[in-house]
This record gives structure tokens, C-alpha cells and sequence, in this order.
């Protein structure tokens, strides 16, 4: 409410300011008031008719496309609010005398109408930059309906200091009362910047830099007067990010000075010159050395990871290649084509490219029957589930087959995992059964060979690892893009425009400084007698 008062005190108060000068010159020269009310009165009507416009616009848009809206208002109501206070900040101690110069010109010619047109624009302009500005603060504040108390209360004492100025019974130090509120409202458009930049998150435009700076909520809690004052009226949040204490820094610090360093130690001239070089330069070489510094985001390279099997036992490692992936097991290596990817989705990622094959090992050197005993050895002690010993005494038939199948998932050319489950089945028939049965076995068989139906793969640790870093690439590359390319060239413009206005006033000082061009003489043609005055014609009479 606080806020939204001082806005509507203070923008309330320069249109009042400028009616008002405008009125009592029109009184003193005996000129009606009405045509200038009706234009006063136009431009407030158009006023809150756009006021109204962009609050009803900004709701019927979607969430997105709401703090998008909110956004640009915002900008704009920054750039408003600091052109304003800048411009007052140079022109109010001149500001009656250079209007009454004005309508003294417009007057001379015999006609109202150009003071009409100033009064009616001077409100427009302060109408419109307050609908704008309190747009943005509605949407900042955490009660529209105080807030718009606020702006109406600041708005009727404006009127109210206006006509007390304007009958000659009030009187203010105007230089006082612009340089206190500019104070204020500096904070308030710092603040603004904060807000700014949180709904451009919500946009969706601006995702750098949005990690958590400090935890002020010690200083704002909410539902105090602590809390009303630094969130409500200065927009500061309990927990600001990153951006929002940059941007609000980076506002505030030079406005601030801009408008109140003490003008005894202000350079002007060619100190002036040098010191605007200097900031150009300055800004340049920062935006040189972010753009050399903040590197492309990338993970590491991960071409290679350790295999362990179900009990965590470091067995192996695989390793991409040209073309292909190298399984080494012990002193042994294989190579797994890497052809025809399916596009997956796996560990949290997205378009992950899967290389799955399936390939069946070789039975040779294999029983071709089975006993009981061998039967249970190979199914972990105990005897399979349907086969009783009493009618199925064995021997048994034995087909083997040994079915091996390899998945390997590489995204953005890093290895992320790889899985091989080895399957050794068992179909036997004969021995006293009735019908076939068949089951995955491992152990040793007769003859000394080993089969087995157990599985391998990367360590977990390596798979957790580098998906989390494949997460986190994106916004990685946004955030080194918004610091290494996106605010090096708003640096470089800034230097630019600094360089370019330093430039100007060297030439200004320059041209100071150049002798005067000699003149060509000039003929002199005698003058004419001087006509009598009224009082010598009197006095010859």
C-alpha cells in the first residue's frame, strides 16, 4: 500500500504540478478554465481506460502467457519510473518557469488551444506511465485490493497539494520533496527488477541463474510489518536467486549514484570524458572476459565403465569403439556391433539409444542325459518342483541350450549402462517322466564344464553418476549460454553506448574549445534617425 501511495502521491503531484502552473496562467491573463478541465478530464478517462485494457488483457491469457505480459509491463514500467526520476532530477528546479515561458508563447498567438493540448498531454503521460506502473506493482503485491487503496489515496492528496499550490495557499519545497521520493521510488523500481525477473521465469524466458542466493527470511517474515515492507513495498523476496540480487544491484547502485552523488565531487569536462571512457572500457573487457571464461557446458567423457555381476564383484569393463563395443571379461574380449538403435527412454533420460542383442551360445561338450544327483546339483541343491524320485529315478534326456542376451544404452555418445544376462535351459525327457520339463540350471556338469543362467552389468555408481550429469546437461548449457554469450553482448551494448556518449561530449568540448571562425566584414549602412518616443513629442509640444 505504501508503495503503490508514494506512486500515485508522486505521479499525481507532477501532473498537478503542470495543471496547475497552466491554470493560474490562464487566470491571470483572464482566460476560461473549461476547455482546459475538458481536456484534463479526457486524458484521465483515457488513462484508467488502459489501465483497465491491460489488467482485463493480462487475465484472460493463459498462466504463461499471463507472467510473459506481466513481464513486459514490468520493463516498461522500470524504464517509466527511472526516465522520470532522471528527468526530474535535472529539470524541477526549472520546471514553472520554463511552462509559463511556454504558455506566454502559446498565448501570444491568440489562442487557447496549445495550452489545452499540454495540459491534456502532460496527464496523458503521467496518467499513462501510473496505470502502467501500478499495473506492475499490483501484480507484484500480495493484496491488489490495499494496493489500489494506495494509488487513490497518493492520487487525492496529489490533487489536493495541487489546488493548494494552485490558489497560492500551500506552499512546498518542491526540490525536497522530488529528491525523497526519488529515493523511494528507486527502491521500489529495484524492487520491480526482482519481481521482473521472477515472472520472466515463469515465462519461461529466462531459466539462468535461478539458484537460491540467500535466505532472507530472518529479515521479511511473513505476516509482520518487516515482512509488508521489504516484500510488499520493496519487492524483495525472502529467498531472491541469483539473478534477482544481480538485477537488483545492478539497477540500484548506479541510479542511486546517478542521482545522488555529491555534485562537488562530480567530474565534469575532460575528467567527465575520461570517467564515461573508463566505464565503456571497463564494461567491454568484463564482456570480453565472460565471453572467453564461461565455456560450453559438457559432461565428462565416459567411454568406458567397469562390469560387476548380482553380488557387486568387479568382473570386467566395456568400452565404446569405432562401431562397436569391447566386453572385456578377465583376458577375454568381444566385441558387440553397435547397429540398428531403438530411441528409448531410460535412467530419466530422454532419446537414449538402446543396442540389444540376442545370441545363443554353444552346447557342445554337453551331457546328453542326466541323473537325479546331477539333476539336483545343478538346480541349487534341491530337486526340481513335479519330479519325484520314487517314479522318476532318471537317467534323463538332456537338450541344452544357452541363450545370451546384451543391452547397451549410449546417450549424447556417452556410455550409460550395459546389461548381459546369460540363460542356460535344461529340457529333459525320459527317466520315468511323463512329459517334458524344462528350467534354467548353472553348476558344473559331468565332464567338467560349467554352465550358468546369471547376469552382469555396469556399476550402479557409474550408471547414477553419469545420468545425473546428463540431466543436469541442459541446464547446464542454458546457464553457461545466458553467462557466455546472452549478457557479454548486453555488456557490449551497454559499452557501446557509453563509448558513443563519450565520444560526443569530447566532441562537444572540442568544439568549445576552437577559436571562433573570423568573420567576413561586414559594410556598416548608416542607420536611420531614431523615431521620437511619446514623451519627446510631448515635450516638443
Amino acid at each position: 500500500m505504501l508503495a503503490t501511495f508514494i506512486i500515485g502521491l508522486r505521479e499525481g503531484l507532477e501532473a498537478a504540478l503542470i495543471v496547475g502552473i497552466i491554470a493560474a496562467f490562464l487566470r491571470r491573463n483572464g482566460r476560461s478554465l473549461v476547455p482546459m478541465a475538458i481536456g484534463v478530464t479526457a486524458a484521465i478517462v483515457i488513462s484508467l481506460l488502459v489501465g483497465i485494457s491491460l489488467r482485463f488483457a493480462e487475465q484472460s491469457l493463459p498462466q504463461a502467457a499471463q507472467e510473459g505480459l506481466e513481464t513486459v509491463i514490468g520493463v516498461v514500467a522500470i524504464v517509466f519510473v527511472t526516465g522520470m526520476v532522471l528527468w526530474m532530477s535535472t529539470n524541477a528546479r526549472g520546471l514553472k518557469s520554463e511552462l509559463e515561458t511556454s504558455a506566454a508563447a502559446a498565448l501570444g498567438q491568440g489562442s487557447t488551444r496549445a495550452l489545452v493540448v499540454m495540459a491534456f498531454l502532460a496527464v496523458l503521460k503521467e496518467g499513462f506511465e501510473t496505470a502502467v506502473f501500478l499495473l506492475a506493482t499490483f501484480s507484484a503485491s500480495t493484496n491488489a485490493t490495499l494496493a489500489a487503496v494506495g494509488a487513490g489515496l497518493g492520487i487525492v492528496v496529489a490533487a489536493v497539494i495541487g489546488y493548494g499550490l494552485y490558489t497560492g495557499g500551500m506552499r512546498i519545497n518542491l526540490g525536497r520533496f522530488f529528491s525523497v521520493t526519488s529515493a523511494f521510488l528507486v527502491l521500489v523500481a529495484a524492487g520491480l527488477v526482482v519481481s521482473t525477473l521472477g515472472t520472466a521465469r515463469e515465462a519461461g524466458w529466462l531459466n539462468a541463474g535461478q539458484q537460491r542466493a540467500a535466505d532472507l527470511s530472518w529479515l521479511a517474515p511473513n505476516g509482520s510489518i518487516r515482512g509488508a515492507l521489504f516484500t510488499g513495498v520493496l519487492g524483495v523476496p525472502p529467498y531472491p536467486t541469483v539473478i534477482q540480487v544481480i538485477g537488483w544491484f545492478a539497477y540500484l547502485v548506479p541510479v542511486a549514484m546517478y542521482l545522488y552523488w555529491p555534485r562537488q565531487w562530480r567530474p565534469v569536462g575532460a575528467a567527465a570524458v575520461r570517467l564515461r571512457l573508463i566505464i565503456g572500457t571497463a564494461l567491454a573487457v568484463f564482456a570480453l572476459g565472460l565471453t572467453i571464461g564461461v565455456r560450453p557446458a559438457a559432461v565428462t567423457a565416459s567411454t568406458s565403465a567397469p562390469l560387476v555381476d548380482g553380488d557387486g564383484s568387479q568382473l570386467g569393463a566395456i568400452s565404446l569403439g569405432d562401431g562397436t563395443a569391447d566386453l572385456t571379461l578377465g583376458s577375454q574380449t568381444s566385441q558387440i556391433p553397435l547397429q540398428n538403435p531403438q530411441v528409448v527412454n531410460h535412467a530419466g533420460l530422454d532419446a537414449v539409444e538402446q543396442y540389444s542383442r540376442s545370441a545363443t551360445g554353444p552346447t557342445d561338450g554337453l551331457p546328453d542325459s542326466i541323473t537325479v544327483a546331477e539333476l539336483t546339483e545343478l538346480n541349487g541343491g534341491r530337486l526340481p518342483v513335479g519330479i519325484s524320485p520314487q517314479r522318476s529315478v532318471g537317467p534323463f534326456d538332456a537338450a541344452w541350450t544357452i541363450t545370451v542376451n546384451s543391452d547397451l544404452w549410449v546417450s549424447d555418445g556417452q556410455l550409460l549402462e550395459f546389461s548381459r544376462s546369460e540363460v542356460t535351459t535344461l529340457t529333459i525327457t525320459g527317466g520315468g517322466l511323463t512329459t517334458s520339463r524344462t528350467l534354467s540350471v548353472s553348476g558344473q556338469v559331468p565332464g567338467g564344464r560349467s554352465v550358468s543362467s546369471d547376469s552382469l552389468g555396469t556399476d550402479p555408481a557409474y550408471v547414477q553418476e553419469v545420468s545425473d550429469e546428463l540431466r543436469e546437461l541442459p541446464a547446464a548449457q542454458l546457464e553457461r549460454q545466458f553467462w557466455g554469450r546472452q549478457v557479454p553482448v548486453l555488456l557490449g551494448v551497454a559499452a557501446l553506448v557509453v563509448l558513443a556518449s563519450a565520444w560526443n561530449a569530447r566532441r562537444r568540448l572540442a568544439a568549445q574549445k576552437s577559436p571562433p571562425s573570423a568573420e567576413p566584414a561586414r559594410t556598416e549602412q548608416p542607420l536611420a534617425p531614431p523615431e521620437p518616443t511619446p514623451s519627446e513629442e510631448t515635450g516638443s509640444r
